[in-house]
């Protein structure tokens, strides 16, 4: 028996772990104090009345006879990939029904849709970056290569005659600079990627975020996307979800490869390994794209956009470098006094009892900077950031 000895190679502790430990130890040495958490990006409101009815609705149908549900369709129930088809209308984006898959999160289809990839492809990963995209290719024993984002190009790297990559993720809004591409940007990759041949993950899990109508929220805005990219999306961040767990991923008919489709490959994989997500968690999701639901969407969404704004112009107040916050709920700042990023997380932690994430555990490209997130109670958000002017 051997064992995968890539997970060997995997980094000790998990980014957030080490977060959580340190302020475990804080707190037990200051429980008098009022730590503010500003650090892992979990929602905090709870979910919306037209969600809530739903899952009710669901539950007692399935505890009568003549509405009970067993095993669902592998790729989600038609009602709610209906409703999802009808979101993309909106975007004027034309996606088929069986085009889209039903999860039970984008972090499990980011790690799931490798299966569909050999282990020798090249994959090439923006720096500083969401955790998992590396750590599950390291997981398959992937080469991975870096595409470098920093404070010069606003951590939005673009391909170049050196780029090379078979498959490429692309997040955007970006967790966790909160940059965001524009088209023409987009377009680039696009046409980078059909050129080459490569597969884009484009991972859209915070598009609802994105207030500026000239900016993209789904990959397939973009000229030629169909024929290259993959787009996996989630509620967790627009619904409240993440307790829940629903997410969807679409994969078009177009994207061929090898003279095979990844739709029936995705299809394949899905139907042999998963069993689909529950009944009633797909009656809550396709509640969020109600005329009630969506009302109540934008409404959490301007709620946390409204804390961004808060932590964004207090950055500018200080003469902090940033980005983020104004189509995205994340906010990447530099950190002040040339401090790396975990002095600067203890510097918060201790000094004004307020968590964030050190960019440092994003990627090498993420040392200097720090992430803070709008997913807060908006008291909390203002109190946090008086705190935090109030010692620079």
């Amino acid at each position: 028996m051997k064992i995968n000895r890539n997970y060997l190679r995997l980094e000790d502790s998990y980014l957030f772990a080490s977060i959580a430990q340190k302020v475990g130890e804080y707190k037990a040495a200051h429980p008098e104090k009022d730590v503010i958490r500003l650090g892992i990006g979990d929602v905090t409101l709870p979910l919306g009345a037209p969600v809530v009815e739903a899952l009710g609705r669901a539950v007692k149908e399935m505890g009568e006879a003549e509405t009970f549900r067993g095993y669902g369709d592998y790729e989600g129930y038609a009602f709610l990939r209906k409703a999802i088809v009808g979101y993309y209308g909106e975007k004027n984006v034309r996606v088929d029904e069986s085009e889209v898959f039903v999860s039970e999160g984008a972090k499990s289809d980011i790690a799931n849709i490798l299966d569909l990839f050999d282990a020798d492809n090249k994959v090439l990963i923006p720096d500083p970056v969401y955790p998992v995209y590396v750590d599950t290719n390291v997981m398959a024993g992937r080469e991975i290569l870096y595409m470098n984002g920093h404070e010069g190009n606003r951590f939005l790297p673009m391909p170049d005659a050196d780029t090379q990559g078979d498959i490429i993720y692309i997040c955007s809004p970006n967790n966790p600079t909160g940059a965001v591409y524009s088209k023409a940007q987009l377009k680039a990759w696009v046409d980078y990627a059909n050129e080459r041949g490569a597969v884009i993950l484009f991972d859209a899990a915070y598009e609802a975020f994105v207030n500026d109508p000239e900016l993209p929220t789904s990959i397939y805005q973009i000229e030629g996307a169909a024929t290259c990219a993959v787009e996996i999306c989630s509620f967790s961040k627009t619904a409240g979800f993440t307790g829940v767990r629903c997410g969807y991923t679409v994969v078009p008919h177009a994207l061929i490869r090898e003279g095979a489709e990844l739709n029936s490959l995705w299809l394949r994989r899905q139907s042999t390994k998963f069993n689909g997500v529950s009944y009633i968690t797909q009656r809550g999701a396709e509640a969020v794209f109600s005329q009630a639901g969506r009302q109540w969407v934008r409404e959490a969404v301007g709620y946390y956009m409204e804390n961004a704004r808060i932590i964004a112009d207090a950055m500018e107040e200080l003469g902090v470098w940033y980005c983020g916050g104004k189509n995205s709920p994340y906010i990447w700042l530099k950190c002040p006094k040339a401090m790396s990023s975990w002095e600067y997380f203890d510097y918060l932690l201790n000094g004004v009892n307020v968590v964030g994430t050190p960019g440092e555990g994003f990627g090498k490209n993420g040392a200097g900077f720090f992430r803070l997130t709008a997913f807060g109670d908006v008291n909390q958000v203002k109190e946090a950031v008086r705190r935090i002017k109030e010692k620079n």
